[in-house]
């Protein structure tokens, strides 16, 4: 048997990230179940389990392990509710752990089994942060990977009876989560463009014909965020004329996706949901240090 740990370290990634929120964490949490895995080869028994299998259950309990010293990683709209006045004054909240975003080059392979695109869209990992680490585990085995009850339970060391009841209240608390489109087709593309294009031309006026009514903008590290469209296009609309900006197309959580530099200085990583034919959910990402993570450098 080949023992090819690296063919499953993508999903594994995906897996991760999906249980913690970061992509930090994700990153030495899959080293650790490397360095596990194959401490513990000569344990592995490929007649009861698959080698992915395998790596799962020791990823999910590495996870799990993880989790009881960290505390959850929420967006802004997770910690207080919106503000639909666009002079509010910012709160920069340096000290919450924030949801980070994860590029969709580093859980994606053609040549692998990996998590569908949905199964990492923003909404739902910002929503997977609210549930306890059990719940989390529950849900992505029973319905991202399709586990049988019974494997879940054993792996969590309970009953199938637990793991449905985990099951249900995990469900129900991420019912809510509405599905993001995936920007796919031409008219979608071209929502996408005349965004960059808004910004790069200090175009409010084309930026506010863009948006939903329901539009809610979001900005990491800042706590404080905005929903409806007079709030988030009147600042907005002020954004783009601070200075020189320049977007970049990318794609994160599988969603499209901006790298945004101003003045020639990177600025951020911009997560765009749409409904339709409209923007509605910007998750702006103020940190420059995701760059080197979408690899893109000074421009």
């Amino acid at each position: 048997m080949t023992f090819d740990l690296d063919a499953h370290r993508r999903e594994l990634l995906a897996h991760c990230y999906r249980m913690t929120g970061s992509v930090t964490d994700a990153e030495d949490l899959v080293q650790e179940t490397m360095l596990r895995a194959w401490r513990a080869r000569d344990d592995f028994d490929p007649g009861r389990a698959s080698l992915r299998t395998w790596l799962y259950r020791i990823a999910t309990n590495v996870c799990l392990t993880a989790l009881e010293r960290r505390v959850r990683r929420p967006l802004p709209s997770g910690l207080a509710g919106a503000t639909f006045d666009p002079d509010t004054t910012l709160v920069r909240s340096p000290e919450v752990p924030w949801l980070q975003p994860i590029p969709d080059a580093m859980i994606t392979d053609p040549a692998s089994i990996v998590a569908s695109r949905g199964s990492v869209r923003l909404a739902l990992v910002a929503a997977l942060q609210h549930l306890s680490a059990r719940q989390r585990a529950v849900l992505l085995l029973r319905d991202v990977l399709a586990w049988p009850a019974a494997e879940v339970a054993s792996l969590l060391g309970t009953s199938v009876a637990a793991v449905n009841s985990l099951l249900q209240r995990a469900r129900t608390q991420v019912a809510d989560v509405s599905e993001d489109t995936i920007a796919e087709t031409p008219e979608q593309r071209g929502v996408l463009d005349r965004f960059a294009a808004a910004f790069e031309n200090s175009d409010a006026a084309l930026l506010s014909r863009l948006l939903a009514e329901e539009v809610t903008l979001e900005m990491p590290p800042h706590s404080t965020w905005f929903a409806g469209h007079h709030a988030v296009s009147t600042f907005l609309g002020r954004v783009v004329r601070t200075g020189s900006w320049r977007l970049l197309p990318t794609r994160a959580n599988g969603q499209p996706a901006f790298a945004s530099y101003l003045d020639g200085h990177e600025h951020g990583i911009t997560v765009i949901s749409l409904t339709e034919a409209r923007i509605d959910r910007v998750v702006a990402f103020q940190d420059p240090d995701l760059f080197r993570r979408f690899d893109f450098g000074p421009h």
